[in-house]
């Protein structure tokens, strides 16, 4: 069984002016995303949400401005990517989605076994849950028109890791 995940597509990082904004790389694959999301939601395939989603002192704010704050509007999902009722959103305090989220225990609960990839940031949080993903032993497909970061040099180099090193199939 496949999902798509959609990672991190949230105001703080999308929108022009939010907190860690990726610019111009992450509003050109807004099109890209909801059109997969369409595909894989018109094959009954589920669509999870991973929302970066933090407390107003996490540590993370230590290495990057404070974004996506629990129950601000930057932790939103964009208005282009709006979930419906049966979609699924996890919500995470770290780059994977993986870590200390019921993430794992919800694809094997659903048999799922391939996972696709899609949102920001390349070399963050795309690679940290893929990484663990392969750890875990999923088959894991990156759409590489699908991804992007702030740094074009981290996201190049992020691609090149996930299908280098980590095996995933970057399509």
């Amino acid at each position: 069984m496949k999902t798509l995940l959609v990672i991190d597509m949230l105001k703080d990082f999308i929108d022009e002016k939010g907190a860690l904004t990726t610019g111009p790389a992450g509003a050109d694959i807004v099109d890209f995303v909801k059109e997969k999301v369409r595909e894989f939601r018109d094959k009954d395939y589920p669509i999870i949400y991973i929302c970066d989603n933090h407390k107003a002192d996490d540590k993370e704010f230590d290495m990057f401005p404070p974004h996506c704050i629990a129950g601000t509007k930057g932790s939103e999902i964009i208005k282009q990517l709006e979930p419906k009722k049966e979609d699924i959103i996890i919500k995470k305090r770290r780059y994977s989605a993986f870590f200390g989220t019921d993430l794992d225990l919800h694809l094997r609960e659903k048999k799922i076994n391939e996972i696709y990839i899609v949102g920001v940031c390349t070399n963050i949080c795309v690679l940290y849950t893929a990484a663990d993903a392969r750890n875990l032993a999923y088959e894991v497909n990156v759409y590489k028109d699908g991804v992007a970061s702030f740094d074009r040099e981290a996201h190049d180099f992020a691609l090149k890791e996930l299908g280098t090193t980590l095996g995933c199939t970057i399509l």
